[in-house]
């Protein structure tokens, strides 16, 4: 039972960085609530009605 204790907090230290490695950054992510459409100038407008700040191009 003991060496189950040090052999889970190894797998979480080692699972915490890929984890976070598969997150993304998606324009309008969080409070925006997504992204709803694009712009006719590319830009991406959120759910919220914002235009994202984001520097990539929405197609």
């Amino acid at each position: 039972m003991k060496a189950i204790i040090p052999a889970l907090l190894a797998l979480a230290f080692t699972a915490a960085p890929v984890i976070q490695a598969q997150a993304q950054n998606i324009p309008c992510s969080g409070k925006m609530g997504g992204i709803d459409h694009c712009s006719k100038d590319g830009k991406f407008v959120c759910k919220n009605g914002k235009i994202s700040k984001s520097k990539k191009i929405c197609r």
